[in-house]
């Protein structure tokens, strides 16, 4: 997310912190550098000409200019200014309305609607305990229905049932109809889209909007658009009005500057960040929580918030007395290697934690990625129990065999076992030392974080 945009930045940035002075020409050269690192990204022209000017304002005041640390206040400035674009009020979900509360989706063809929809009920029948009605109204696209019924299976949701032929506004009225039977807290209908805005579609989108009279309308854009996303957000809002944006594939594209564009050009706040494929790889939106990411300062809460939902405590807490002992096989790697998954893409997790997003591109240019998690996954899992408890019995034949069994190279095999004697070591070490303050001494992590954890180049 915003890689080409984050280093650029830090680029910018690494050549004014360093600086006890600095002069009017200094600000100007490093407004000029940000205007054209946000270009790039693909932020809106009108857009950066504000943020710009915003921040040029305040960098050449004298509370920039008599700091201790200049180029550190330079950088708060443009954080506080990134808040503001971004919309620095939260945008919660408004469900506060008599249920079955709805929820229309809107959108272009393409944009995500359907996956997006399950992905909400799924957040809303987990975190709030809401009972969600799924509902396909785009009758146009071939097994769309059918696509929103096994998403809905997926989630241990429900959809309305298909009636064949039924047209959108009757799919509409009948919903809500089964929605006040059966209970439902909120029903969430996932309208048609199309290649392109056209007046079929925003009179369809509109005749249900006033039939089911939402409490939220929400636009769904592909954040890969760029620009054209903007000017699909200001269209739909001025047709049909929308109470909020969906940002999709926002891990997609380094440049994705729509996010930095859609609040002002559209008017309307964004709310949630499509974050991958997965059901549960999304997020809702906080502008500060992004700033800090864009300019590599990391989102810990956002990274905290994650794994609290997606690991198990239990099994952390077990491994972690586990490792403080100094036990450590390879049942615990797999362990671990299926906890990081759960956190999404190592590239989003790296960008979340402070000072390690500057080290992205390093790690991974040393072979270090999804790919090769799965890789060492699919290793570990063709060895037999014997082999996972006790790797010294692993031999030349074995190797062979467990490659084979997981489509790798013996040497990928022989990496995985050498990066597992590394962590064992290091575990060894923890438990001899009393835990986890050595584990964090700079000898510890200058050794530890590229190369053990998944086998890569060191």
């Amino acid at each position: 997310m915003f890689d080409s945009l984050t280093d650029k930045l830090t680029a910018v940035f690494n050549k004014i912190t360093s600086r006890g002075v600095l002069t009017e020409d200094d600000i100007s050269n490093t407004m000029r550098e940000i205007r054209i690192a946000l270009l790039e990204a693909d932020v809106a022209l009108p857009v950066v000409k504000e943020f710009i000017a915003h921040v040029k304002e305040q960098a050449l005041g004298e509370k920039v200019v008599r700091s201790i640390q200049p180029g550190q206040m330079v950088i708060k400035i443009v954080h506080d200014e990134l808040v503001k674009l971004l919309g620095a009020e939260p945008a919660e979900l408004n469900l506060r309305a008599v249920p079955p509360v709805g929820i229309l989706m809107v959108g272009l063809q393409g944009s995500g609607k359907t996956t997006t929809s399950a992905k909400i009920a799924k957040r809303l029948s987990e975190r709030q305990k809401k009972k969600v009605l799924l509902v396909s109204l785009d009758i146009y696209r071939p097994a769309a229905q059918e696509q929103l019924r096994q998403l809905a299976e997926q989630i241990k949701g429900q959809a309305l049932p298909v009636v064949a032929g039924e047209k959108p506004k009757a799919i509409a009225g009948r919903a809500m109809e089964y929605a006040k039977k059966g209970g439902f807290d909120v029903v969430i209908f996932d309208s048609a889209g199309r290649q392109h805005i056209d007046e079929e579609l925003m009179r369809e989108v509109s005749d249900i909007k006033k039939m089911v009279n939402p409490a939220e309308v929400l636009l769904v854009a592909d954040a890969m658009m760029g620009q054209d996303a903007c000017a699909t957000a200001k269209a739909f809002n001025e047709q049909v009005g929308v109470t909020g944006l969906i940002l999709t594939r926002i891990d997609g594209s380094g440049r994705a500057g729509a996010a930095l564009s859609m609040k002002m050009v559209s008017g309307v706040p964004i709310k949630f960040l499509g974050t991958g494929e997965k059901l549960e790889e999304i997020e809702e939106f906080h502008a500060d929580r992004l700033a800090g990411r864009i300019l590599g300062q990391g989102d810990v809460v956002s990274l905290v918030e994650r794994a609290m939902e997606n690991v198990n405590r239990d099994e952390a807490q077990k491994l972690a007395e586990q490792m403080l002992k100094g036990r450590f096989d390879l049942n615990d790697m797999l362990k671990q290697l299926q906890q990081v998954q759960k956190l999404g893409s190592l590239g989003g997790i790296i960008g979340m934690i402070p000072g390690l997003s500057k080290f992205k591109n390093q790690i991974e240019a040393s072979g270090l990625g999804d790919n090769l998690i799965k890789k060492q996954e699919a290793i570990i899992l063709s060895m037999t129990k014997a082999e996972r408890k006790e790797p010294d019995i692993i031999k030349a034949s074995r190797k062979k065999r467990i490659a084979a069994g997981a489509g790798v190279e013996v040497h990928e095999v022989n990496k995985l076992l050498k990066a597992y004697e590394q962590m064992a070591t290091v575990m060894k070490k923890v438990g001899r030392s009393g835990g986890m303050k050595n584990m964090l001494s700079p000898a510890m992590l200058k050794n530890f974080p590229t190369g053990m954890m998944f086998g890569g180049k060191r």
